[in-house]
């Protein structure tokens, strides 16, 4: 317990939260709201265990507690011990013997040590809440005090139109850990990520921004780690202002910023926006019985949503435990501030929001509100507003699913156009009518409210599922290295092995498999709406039909990059891109109906002999403006179809086949096209 007589620090101030160095030292703003007293711990940096100083933040001004400590420079280590009622049936949970991170702090060193004492109270006897007076010191991470120095040079962000961007999700480790043009050194790094030779594939493949795996400093979780792996995704959050170290290749926690400060910098030169995939909605500490490692221990009844009946208990919306409560001030502010230094200190260009309904909830209903306060905390900041705003619009609330409910600014990721694709492809003859309203931009879902076509980030795969290669390679799932006797991921992933389950040397299945993953991508890159490719479906990329390989940090996780691997499908995707990118003018960002937008004309196709069409899968898609034209002919069914090439432009150039058959082909009016079974065309104005 700490002694009575710590000396307080000089009074400082309440703004900005956390640590921040001047001249002198540097101040400490930490909120507490029923906290009674903070105490800062100060470490040795060349001795992380060893507590070197202890003062108090003796300043409160309203539910903030301050000081400033002279002497403090960059690179100290602190943590903080907060007093105040142990009264978990009220929601209070604090206990001084824990330390505490400073929610605040720019970095991190050290783990959790799950066989310490980092709970608040005696397991395995959580029922009766009794008080743990073990010190946690040893056990956990400690905060750094770090400074903003970095020279950013001339660096310009691109400023990709909605229109024109295509995003590529990745994984920072994942993506350039076996890449064979990067130095030892570099792999698997911020570093690697930005050096040439992955930046020029990705400019290669037609990407305009990449979309990272969560960056933020996080927690192994302690069930994953008796089981000897590690949350390799990293949505398990800890500090929301620092980087996660174990990708960087620099060893201090201040170099760790800077090569990711520097990785973005090197994307930016490339053309390349930044998205970051945030996990605001939980915290690593998870629900009652979980560790005390920072909000629970300063303000447990603040940052988390408790159960108004029970206190005692956590509200779940994001199936982790706990729910992180955006409905109250501070916790929203702290939100707000860690975008924002995201934003205008890290330079990065824009969010994707992991379970975004659930931060929109707030007492007394907790239902989720298109007008919610955080929603219109982003809408109006003159910052955050500018940068692309990306939902995935499910949470595990009874409300949860809200695919179309953000409004104008915001994104969000369509599992419509997933699952409609997938079905598509795989036969279902009845997915015809919602396809053609994917291809369109999902008018269906996303018109209302003055949004545009960009709304609907398009996407077959992501890294929540099979790729595309166990997509079309796998009938069920194989999850078993993962530890949770396969009962892990989801159970339909509208996949099929075509006849042979996982690997085959059958020549005629992989055939078949590799025209199903270009029928895929195909439809991907020439919908309305933001294509999102994930990394590594362009070379081939297998997990051995694990869909959740979220615990995966091996080769099941990283991107096989052997030469010529992948090589004739990667060779599409650049050729799909580049039809893309000729076909903006046809592949707008306005709907059917709006002043000047192209409108769209359907045909379907004939059977083989030349009778009427008997099979609804079978149509093309004909989008003509002036003296540009596009043309995209879809034969989902297993037979052959053919088209009777229109009147409407005079001469065509099959640009893209999928069966790889009739690539460069004029044709002119009234000729015959003939299309094999589950293929698509591509044709383009001669």
């Amino acid at each position: 317990m700490p002694a009575s007589g710590v000396p307080p620090a000089a009074i400082g101030s309440p703004f900005p939260l956390g640590a921040t160095l001047d001249a002198r030292g540097v101040n400490l703003a930490v909120f507490s709201r029923h906290g009674t007293r903070v105490l800062v711990c100060l470490y040795d940096p060349k001795d992380p265990g060893r507590e070197i100083a202890r003062h108090e933040l003796a300043a409160r001004s309203g539910q903030v507690h301050h000081g400033h400590l002279p002497g403090v420079r960059a690179g100290a280590l602190y943590g903080l011990r907060v007093e105040g009622p142990f009264d978990p049936r009220r929601g209070h949970l604090f206990n001084p013997n824990k330390l505490l991170m400073d929610p605040y702090a720019r970095a991190l060193v050290g783990k959790v040590d799950w066989d310490g004492p980092v709970f608040g109270y005696e397991r395995p006897t959580a029922d009766s809440l009794v008080l743990d007076q073990r010190d946690s010191a040893a056990a956990v991470p400690r905060s750094v005090v770090l400074a903003d120095d970095f020279d950013w040079e001339e660096d310009r962000r691109p400023a990709t139109p909605w229109s024109d961007t295509v995003i590529y999700e990745a994984h920072v480790s994942g993506l350039t850990r076996r890449h064979p043009d990067l130095p030892e050194p570099l792999r698997g790094t911020y570093a690697g990520l930005g050096h040439a030779a992955v930046v020029d594939h990705l400019r290669r493949l037609g990407v305009t921004a990449v979309e990272l795996l969560p960056v933020h400093h996080h927690v192994d979780e302690e069930a994953i780690v008796r089981r000897g792996t590690v949350n390799h995704w990293g949505y398990n959050t800890l500090g929301y202002f620092a980087v996660e170290p174990r990708w960087a290749g620099a060893a201090d926690p201040g170099g760790c910023v800077r090569e990711f400060k520097e990785m973005v910098k090197a994307l930016h030169r490339g053309g390349l926006e930044v998205i970051l995939d945030v996990v605001y909605n939980h915290t690593a500490e998870g629900g009652a019985g979980g560790p005390t490692l920072s909000f629970r221990g300063l303000d447990n009844a603040t940052y988390y949503h408790l159960d108004p009946s029970d206190p005692a208990r956590f509200l779940d919306f994001a199936g982790t435990g706990n729910s992180l409560n955006l409905g109250a001030l501070y916790p929203m502010q702290m939100v707000m501030d860690s975008l924002r230094y995201w934003a205008v200190q890290m330079h990065v260009d824009g969010f994707r929001f992991d379970l975004a309904p659930e931060l929109t909830r707030a007492w007394p209903d907790y239902q989720f509100r298109s007008w919610s306060g955080f929603l219109q905390a982003v809408h109006q900041d003159p910052v955050l507003g500018r940068l692309k705003l990306i939902a995935e619009p499910w949470d595990f609330g009874s409300d949860g699913y809200r695919l179309g409910h953000f409004p104008c600014l915001w994104s969000e990721w369509n599992d419509r156009f997933r699952d409609t694709t997938r079905r598509f492809w795989w036969g279902d003859a009845g997915a015809r009518p919602e396809l053609e309203r994917r291809l369109l931009g999902s008018p269906d879902v996303f018109r209302e409210g003055g949004r545009a076509p960009h709304a609907s980030i398009n996407f077959v795969t992501c890294h929540d599922g099979f790729t595309l290669e166990d997509l079309v390679s796998y009938q069920r799932k194989h999850n078993e290295a993962n530890g949770e006797q396969n009962r892990d991921g989801a159970d339909e992933n509208h996949s099929g092995n075509h006849g042979v389950e996982g690997p085959t040397e059958d020549g005629e299945v992989l055939r078949a498999r590799e025209r199903h993953k270009r029928n895929l991508l195909a439809t991907l890159l020439l919908a309305r709406g933001v294509p999102m490719l994930l990394m590594g479906d362009e070379l081939g990329r297998t997990q051995r039909g694990n869909n959740n390989a979220y615990c995966q940090d091996n080769e099941l996780s990283w991107v096989d990059w052997s030469p010529g691997r992948g090589a004739r499908l990667l060779a599409f995707v650049v050729a799909l891109s580049e039809v893309r990118r000729r076909a903006r003018a046809l592949l707008e960002d306005r709907w059917p109906g709006e002043p000047g937008a192209v409108e769209p004309r359907w045909l379907d196709l004939e059977d083989a002999d030349g009778g009427p069409a008997r099979a609804p899968e079978a149509f093309a898609l004909v989008l003509v403006r002036g003296g540009a034209a596009l043309m995209v002919v879809v034969n989902g069914s297993p037979q052959q179809r053919a088209l009777t090439i229109p009147g409407d432009v005079p001469r065509w150039t099959v640009a893209i086949d999928t069966a790889e058959e009739q690539a460069g082909r004029p044709l002119a009016v009234g000729d015959r096209l003939m299309l094999v079974g589950r293929s698509l065309l591509v044709l383009e104005q001669a």
